[in-house]
C-alpha cells in the first residue's frame, strides 16, 4: 500500500503524451486546479527519465506513442514501483481496447480522449480531469492486486415515469454503484456470482465508448450475462446491466417485472450515469425487495440514493476502508446512516447470495 501523501505538499503530476497540443491543455487545466504542479514528457522514455530524478504523485498517460507503447510502460512503473496511472486515451477501435487492457493492469481511470477538437474537448471537462487525477491521487495500490468520481450540480434529478404494479412480485433487484477502482471490484464481484444470481444493475463511472467493452469483457469472464444497458431490457435472474457512459440508468416496475430505462438528463453528483440517479429509482421501483451495494470511488455519488433505498426498506452495504482504493463514496454513505452493513470486496458477493434468499414478495 502507497503511503499516505502529505496533504499540505503539492500534487505532483507527470503528463505522458507525444501530443504537444495535449500535453500543453492538460498542464493548462492541471495548473488551474489548487495545489497541483505539472510536469511533461513526450513519450515514455522522457517520463522515466524525468522520474528518476523527481517521483510523481500522479502520471496522466497516453497509450499509442512513438518508442515505447502507453502500455509497456504502465506495467514497467507497475513492476518497478506502482504510482497512481489516470489514462486519457483515443475513443475508436483498438484504442478502447487497450484503455480497458490499461485499467486490467492498473491504471485507476480512464478519460476517453477524441481524436478531433481535442484541444476543446479537455477544456471542456477540465472538471472530470481534475476530479480524475485527485481520486488516482488519493487512491490506496494493493500489493499484488492490480486495481483495474461529489455535490449535486443544478437540475433535476431525472426521475422514472409513474408505473402501476398489479401484482405480487417475487424478483430481486442488486443495484450496484462503483467509480475510481470499481472496474476490479465488480470484475472480482461478478465472477463469483452463479449462473441464477438475483438480476444486478450497474452504474461505474466510466465515459460512453468505454462501458460496452467493459461489459463485453465482464461477459466472457462471468457465469452471468453482462451486457450494456438498453431501454426495455429486464432485470432477470442471471443478467447485469451496465449503465451506459453519459446516460443515466433509472429502474422501472412493469406488473411483477423490473426493467431499466436509459434517459437523459443533467450531470447528478457530477456523474452521469449517476450511482444516485439509479438507486433512487430503485428505492421507489422495487423497495424492500432490493439490494444496494456502494463500492470504492471518490466523491459521494450514491449516499442519498443509498440511504433512499434503506428508508424503502431495501437491504444495503458498503464496501469497507481497507479493500477500497478510494474509500469516498462508502464513507460517505456510511457517515449518512445508508448502510446496514459494512463488508470487504472479498465477503460481498456472499453477502448478496445471503441476503437475496431472505426476501419476500412485495405488493404496492
Amino acid at each position: 500500500m502507497m503511503p499516505a501523501r502529505d496533504a499540505h505538499r503539492l500534487l505532483d503530476v507527470l503528463v505522458v503524451d507525444d501530443s504537444a497540443v495535449v500535453r500543453q491543455a492538460l498542464g493548462a487545466i492541471l495548473r488551474q486546479a489548487p495545489g497541483m504542479t505539472v510536469t511533461a514528457a513526450a513519450d515514455p522514455i522522457i517520463a522515466m527519465d524525468k522520474m528518476r530524478r523527481r517521483r510523481p504523485d500522479v502520471i496522466v498517460l497516453d497509450l499509442e506513442m512513438p518508442r515505447m507503447d502507453g502500455l509497456s510502460f504502465l506495467r514497467k512503473v507497475m513492476s518497478e514501483g506502482p504510482l497512481p496511472v489516470v489514462v486519457c486515451s483515443g475513443v475508436a477501435g483498438r484504442g478502447t481496447e487497450a484503455a480497458l487492457r490499461a485499467m486490467e493492469e492498473g491504471a485507476l481511470e480512464v478519460i476517453a480522449k477524441p481524436k478531433l477538437a481535442v484541444r476543446e474537448f479537455l477544456e471542456e471537462s477540465a472538471i472530470l480531469i481534475v476530479d480524475a487525477v485527485r481520486g488516482a491521487a488519493a487512491a490506496r495500490l494493493h500489493p499484488g492486486r492490480q486495481p483495474v468520481r461529489a455535490r449535486p450540480l443544478a437540475g433535476a434529478t431525472p426521475q422514472p415515469p409513474a408505473r402501476h404494479a398489479l401484482r405480487v412480485t417475487t424478483d430481486k433487484v442488486v443495484a450496484i454503484g462503483a467509480s475510481t477502482g470499481g472496474t476490479e471490484a465488480l470484475s472480482e464481484i461478478l465472477q463469483a456470482m452463479p449462473p441464477d444470481a438475483p438480476g444486478m444493475v450497474i452504474v461505474q463511472h466510466m465515459p460512453e465508448v468505454f462501458t460496452r467493452s467493459f461489459a463485453e469483457r465482464l461477459d466472457r469472464l462471468c457465469r452471468v450475462e453482462v451486457s450494456e444497458a438498453a431501454t426495455g431490457d429486464r432485470v432477470t435472474p442471471g443478467r447485469a446491466l451496465v449503465a451506459p457512459g453519459n446516460r443515466h440508468t433509472v429502474v422501472v416496475r412493469t406488473g411483477a417485472h423490473y426493467e431499466v430505462e436509459v434517459q437523459d438528463g443533467p450531470l447528478v453528483s457530477r456523474h452521469r450515469p449517476s450511482v444516485d440517479v439509479l438507486f433512487c429509482s430503485i428505492a421507489q421501483a422495487a423497495g424492500p425487495n432490493a439490494l444496494g451495494v456502494i463500492l470504492t470511488g471518490m466523491g459521494d455519488d450514491g449516499a442519498d440514493g443509498l440511504l433512499e433505498m434503506r428508508r424503502a426498506g431495501a437491504a444495503t452495504i458498503a464496501q469497507d476502508e481497507e479493500s477500497c482504493v478510494v474509500f469516498g463514496m462508502p464513507k460517505a454513505a456510511i457517515d449518512r446512516g445508508a448502510a446496514d452493513s459494512v463488508v470487504p470486496l472479498a465477503g460481498i458477493p456472499g453477502a448478496i447470495l445471503r441476503r437475496s434468499a431472505t426476501w419476500a414478495g412485495v405488493r404496492e
